[in-house]
C-alpha cells in the first residue's frame, strides 16, 4: 500500500467509526446543540433586546468550542483505545506501516468530523438568532484560534489514548476532562463570574483562552470578559496549544506503537 493509501485508509476507517458510535455523536453534536437551544431561549431572554443576538452568538461560540474539545479529547482517544482492544494496533505494528501515517489519517478524520460538528452547532445557533459583529481580518484570526483549539484538544486526546487502554475509560475520561475544564475555565461559565484563581487558569488553558479570543473577535470584549489579545496572551495560547499537541504526538509515536 502506498503512503497516501495508508493515510486515506485510516482516515476512512476512523471517520466511519466516529459516525457509528452513538456516544460520540451525542457528546460532540447533540449535547452542544441542546445547550445552544437552552441558552438561546432561556438565559438570553433575560437580557436587553438590543444585545440578545450577540449573547446568543457568544453561547453558540462556546458550544462550538465544546464540540471541538469533545471531538479531540474524547473521540480520538476512544478510537485509539478501540483499535488497541480489537488487536488492530498490534496488527498494524507487525506490518510495514508508519505510526506517523496512521496518526495523520486519524487526525484528518478528526478534523473533518469536528469541523462538521462545529459547523452544525454554529448553524443551529444562527437559526436560533445568534449574530456576530466582525471584520474579515477578525474572522481569519478567529479561524486561527479554532485551529489552536483543535491542536490542543487532539494533543490531550492522544495522551489519553496512549495511556488509557480501554474504550469506555478513554471516552468517559475525555468527556469528564472536557466538561470539567469547560465549566471551570470560562468556556461554559462567563469569565466575569469565575473566581480569581479560575480566571488565571482560563488565561493559561489554551482552549478557554482561544475561546475568549474568538468571542472577543466575533462578538466583543464585553462578552469575552477581558482582552485575550493583549500583549503576550496570544503567544501564550499558541505556545501551550503546540506544547500539548507535540506532547501527544511524542507519546503516541513512542508508547502507543511500542512493540512488546
Amino acid at each position: 500500500m502506498t503512503p497516501l493509501g495508508q493515510v486515506t485508509a485510516t482516515l476512512g476507517k476512523t471517520m466511519r467509526e466516529f459516525l457509528r458510535q452513538k456516544t460520540i455523536l451525542f457528546w460532540t453534536i447533540a449535547w452542544p446543540i441542546l445547550w445552544v437551544l437552552i441558552g438561546s431561549f432561556s438565559f438570553a431572554e433575560n437580557v436587553p433586546s438590543d444585545v440578545v443576538s450577540y449573547v446568543r452568538g457568544s453561547i453558540a461560540i462556546s458550544m462550538m468550542v465544546f464540540a471541538l474539545m469533545t471531538a479531540g479529547i474524547a473521540n480520538l482517544p476512544g478510537n485509539i483505545a478501540q483499535d488497541r482492544e480489537r488487536g488492530l494496533l498490534a496488527k498494524l505494528m507487525s506490518m510495514p506501516i508508519s505510526a506517523w501515517r496512521d496518526l495523520v489519517g486519524r487526525l484528518l478524520a478528526l478534523l473533518a468530523f469536528s469541523s462538521f460538528a462545529a459547523t452544525l452547532v454554529l448553524l443551529v445557533g444562527y437559526i436560533c438568532g445568534a449574530r456576530f459583529a466582525h471584520t474579515w481580518t477578525g474572522l481569519l484570526q478567529a479561524l486561527g484560534f479554532l485551529a489552536l483549539i483543535s491542536l490542543a484538544s487532539a494533543g490531550i486526546g492522544m495522551l489519553l489514548g496512549t495511556f488509557i487502554h480501554h474504550v469506555h475509560g478513554a471516552i468517559m475520561s475525555g468527556v469528564g476532562i472536557a466538561v470539567v475544564t469547560a465549566a471551570i475555565s470560562g468556556v461554559m461559565t462567563p469569565y466575569a463570574y469565575l473566581p480569581w484563581l479560575l480566571q488565571q487558569f482560563s488565561r493559561v488553558y489554551p482552549i478557554s483562552s482561544a475561546n475568549s479570543a474568538i468571542t472577543y473577535l466575533l462578538v466583543g470584549k464585553d462578552y469575552a470578559g477581558y482582552d485575550p489579545l493583549s500583549a503576550g496572551q496570544p503567544m501564550l495560547t499558541i505556545a501551550t496549544s503546540l506544547a500539548l499537541f507535540f506532547a501527544g504526538l511524542i507519546a503516541y509515536s513512542r508508547f502507543c506503537w511500542r512493540k512488546k
